[in-house]
This record gives C-alpha cells, sequence and structure tokens, in this order.
C-alpha cells in the first residue's frame, strides 16, 4: 500500500499563474499527487486557454496550451480586485503549502495582498514569486516572455548559423526550464520547512534560468574571455558535429577520448587518433573534411546503426512526428492520455524521470474556468446559502 503514495501527496498549492512557466512548475506537482489549485478571475483567466491550433477549443477557453499543463489541477473563479475574492484567497492560504504566482512584481501587494498580508495568514507558507527578472533591481518592474529573455540574456544571439543568426529557440526552452527550476526550488523549501518549521520566500526570475543554462559559456566569457558565437551544427569537436549522408543529416557525438577512437577505429581510420583534447581541437580541420567526405558513403540510417553497434553516440536528425513515435518511449512513463468528452483525447508530457514507485500519474482532466468553486468553497466552511452570493461577489455565475 505504501508504494502507492506519491511524493507530493497532502500537499496543497495555490497556483495563481498564467501562459506557460508558472502552470508548468505546479503541473509537475501536480502529477505527482499534490492537491494544486488554480485560481483565476473568471472575466481574464489564463491567456493559455485560448492558444492552440483549433479554434474550437480556444473558443472554449480550452486550448492545448492549457491542456498540456492544467491536468489533476482544480479550478477555482476569484477577482482579486474584490473584497469577497481576497477573504476567500486567504482562507486558502490559511490550508495551504505553497502559493505560486507570477504577476507583475508589485501586483498583488497593490490589491493588499503582500507579503505580511500572507505570512500572517500562513507563517508557513511557501510563496514562490515567478517573473521575468526578479522582484527588485532595475529591471523588476520590466516584463516579458519567453522569446524576449532569449534576446535580452544572449541566448538568442548565439544560436543559429555564423550566416544566419540571431535566432531564438523553436521550443519555449526558456518557460520550460524556469518551469522546471520552479518545481525544484519548491521541493528545496519543502524540504527545507520540514526540517526548520519556517515558511519560505521564493524569487524566481526567467532571466537567471536563461544565464544558468548558458553556465559553459558564461564560464568561458568570465574566465578566458570568449564571446559564445553561433556555431550552427558545429561543436569545438569535429567528432560531435552534424555532417550530411546519402539522404540526410546523421549527429555524430564521440566527445570522450574512448568514444573518439572508437569512432575512427569504426571507421577504419586509426590513423587519425590523436592522444589529447589540445591535439583533437588543432586538427579539428582535417577532421571535419574527412568525416564530410566518410558521412556521404551511407545512409544516415546506416550510419545510425552502424556506429551505434561500435558504442559510438550517433543519430539520425529526425522531425517530431517520428521522434514520439520511437519505441523507447513505451519503456518509459513520459506521456500521458486525456480523455475528456469536451476536448476529446490528447497526449501530453508527463515527468521526465521515471520513479520505482509513486511516480507522476494524470488522473484528472483539466478543469473549465470555476469548474471546481463550489467544491472548495464548501472545503473550506462556506454553507450552501452562502455559496451564490460569495460566487457572484466573486465575479462568477454559479454553474
Amino acid at each position: 500500500m505504501q508504494q502507492n503514495i506519491q511524493p507530493f501527496d497532502g500537499i496543497r498549492v495555490l497556483d495563481l499563474t498564467h501562459v506557460l512557466a508558472g502552470p508548468f512548475a505546479t503541473y509537475q506537482l501536480a502529477v505527482l499527487g499534490a492537491d494544486v489549485i488554480k485560481v483565476e478571475n473568471p472575466s481574464d483567466p489564463d491567456m493559455a486557454r485560448e492558444w492552440g491550433p483549433e479554434p474550437s477549443l480556444n473558443g472554449r477557453r480550452m486550448g492545448t496550451a492549457f491542456l498540456t499543463q492544467g491536468g489533476n489541477k482544480r479550478a477555482i473563479a476569484l477577482d482579486l480586485a474584490t473584497a469577497q475574492g481576497r477573504e476567500v484567497l486567504l482562507k486558502l492560504v490559511e490550508g495551504a503549502d505553497v502559493l505560486v504566482e507570477n504577476y507583475r512584481p508589485g501586483a498583488l501587494a497593490a490589491l493588499g495582498l503582500d507579503d505580511e498580508t500572507l505570512a500572517r495568514a500562513n507563517p508557513q507558507l511557501i510563496h514562490v514569486s515567478m517573473s521575468a527578472f526578479g522582484q527588485h533591481g532595475p529591471r523588476g518592474e520590466m516584463t516579458a516572455y519567453d522569446y524576449v529573455i532569449q534576446a535580452t540574456s544572449g541566448l538568442m544571439a548565439m544560436t543559429g548559423t555564423k550566416e544566419v543568426h540571431p535566432i531564438k529557440f523553436g521550443p519555449a526552452a526558456v518557460d520550460y526550464a524556469t518551469g522546471t527550476t520552479g518545481a525544484f526550488a519548491i521541493s528545496a523549501a519543502l524540504l527545507q520547512r520540514h526540517r526548520t518549521g519556517k515558511g519560505q520566500r521564493v524569487d524566481l526570475a526567467m532571466l537567471d534560468v536563461a544565464m544558468v543554462l548558458m553556465s559553459l559559456d558564461l564560464t568561458a566569457l568570465t574566465r578566458a574571455g570568449v564571446e559564445p558565437e553561433p556555431s550552427g551544427n558545429l561543436t569545438v569537436q569535429a567528432t560531435c558535429n552534424a555532417y550530411q549522408t546519402k539522404d540526410g543529416l546523421v549527429m555524430l557525438g564521440a566527445s570522450n577520448m574512448k568514444q573518439y577512437r572508437r569512432l575512427w577505429r569504426a571507421l577504419e581510420r586509426p590513423d587519425m587518433i590523436r592522444e589529447s583534447y589540445a591535439a583533437r581541437h588543432e586538427a579539428f580541420d582535417d577532421e571535419v573534411a574527412l568525416l564530410t567526405d566518410i558521412m556521404l558513403t551511407r545512409s544516415a540510417q546506416e550510419w545510425e546503426d552502424y556506429l551505434q553497434s561500435h558504442h559510438v553516440p550517433a543519430a539520425r536528425v529526425r522531425r517530431m512526428p517520428e521522434a514520439f513515435q520511437d519505441p523507447q518511449f513505451r519503456t518509459r512513463n513520459v506521456f500521458a492520455e486525456i480523455d475528456d468528452p469536451e476536448t476529446g483525447s490528447l497526449t501530453v508530457p508527463l515527468n521526465a524521470f521515471k520513479l520505482a514507485h509513486g511516480g507522476g500519474r494524470l488522473e484528472r482532466v483539466p478543469p473549465r474556468v470555476g469548474q471546481h468553486s463550489e467544491e472548495i468553497l464548501r472545503e473550506l466552511g462556506y454553507d450552501e446559502a452562502e455559496i451564490p452570493a460569495v460566487l457572484s461577489a466573486c465575479g462568477q455565475d454559479r454553474a
């Protein structure tokens, strides 16, 4: 029986976030057992609800951008500009473990929900603020999204080829890295509270996350003054580049010395083996020229199969539809199925790791705006006679 307990069973999280980074952080906790309550303004809910390739879903405020990370959550609609909305939120805070919000710095305080007020309601609360640049500093009041942070941080300038740059990342990498960092920060704060009994204030900035994503390049800059330049599919090692084959690209990854030696032996060119990373660097142009010719002699799949059989990292470059169908995923716990009469079936990511027991699972479909308002109000002690008036005062009509 104990094996069915999930890591965050018994933890209640108030989710006052929108778009991608914040909702993804709370979603990671939700699929691992946390009771996540999504708090939205009924007249201005999460804008991700209207994002996605299907207009019919967007029109119902159930767009795929929301569905991707809305599972296992309950939803209550509160207009925090109203006294009743703030009253209900503070009641929720009293029984919560974590509150996550990505309001513009100072916006919650302007509503009368400053740090002191939230801490008085619950001294053990873990209050997480997720913002573009942090709660203070010269950029504190500025706003941004993933792609704006890519531009600000230097990440965009180092992406692309020598001929075509800057280029933003394809996926919203900064958003999802910020969400993952947020889930990690919450986990750390919960562990600390378990040991100290004290609440915590977490200030998480997307700009900080973007800089951490460039850790290797940042250290090279601060130590050696080497500025990262866009290099396309090239790396500093010739045996870790993408090469054209008979029918497409193959990405080589012979990085460490063992893999490097295996590669040249598999290619029947042991004479190309250098004895150090420095010597490999000096031979970069010669190795690139030879590999460019050799890789053209087989198809990308033939090279992948052949080199992997020699324990050399290599992969044919695939597009997402094919990658998603990889049979390897049948052995993992990365995806889950949503099957909802309103939105239809949908496959969404779960966690990017497996646990031997108590791992991620999807048990509740993403909620409509305010879907669980009445249920949650009852849990807070409001009786049936009060609920209609409370809902109306919070800006939500009774379903």
